[in-house]
């Protein structure tokens, strides 16, 4: 039988064999947990941080790693396909050659073949030139210009507080 004890906690009374037990009603229910300090959690918070990094980073790192392989790969495959390419060109001139043959001397057409290709590296030449011209300075001079005057803004805020 369980009773009410004069110091408001709950008492067991037995069967008259002298049995009793106290029982705290504010701590039976719960076990003692303690809450871990701002310290430790600052710590822990610190430690989870750091090994997020070091993860994002070796995630990172293997995905360029991945990507970098695929890359040289597609590359060199460009690469290849440029001197197959270079290959098919030759061809086609050689055939331009034979076909002006048929009408003019042997010599005579690839002469013009010739001429005509060197026309159209010469006009390559002057138009990668003129794009090459607007390339430089290769100092990024809008981006230049729009940190300067950043710097200027800041600048000039710092010396009106220093002001007022």
């Amino acid at each position: 039988m369980i009773d009410m004890g004069e110091n408001g906690h709950l008492q067991s009374v037995g069967n008259g064999g002298g049995e009793s037990a106290m029982v705290d009603a504010e701590n039976a229910a719960r076990p003692r947990v303690t809450e871990p300090s701002t310290a430790e959690l600052v710590q822990r918070a610190s430690e989870q941080i750091s090994r997020l990094v070091r993860d994002e980073l070796a995630l990172a790192k293997a995905e360029l790693t991945e990507k970098g392989k695929h890359a040289g790969i597609g590359i060199g495959l460009f690469g290849g396909s440029g001197v197959i390419a270079l290959y098919g060109v030759g061809a086609a001139i050689a055939t331009v050659i034979i076909a002006l043959a048929i009408v003019l001397p042997l010599w005579l057409a690839a002469l013009i073949v010739t001429v005509g290709l060197f026309l159209l590296a010469g006009l390559l030449a002057l138009v990668g030139r003129g794009q090459v011209k607007r390339a430089v300075p290769v100092v990024p001079t809008e981006a230049k210009d729009s940190i300067q005057a950043d710097i200027d803004t800041v600048s000039a805020a710092v010396k009106d507080r220093g002001r007022a």
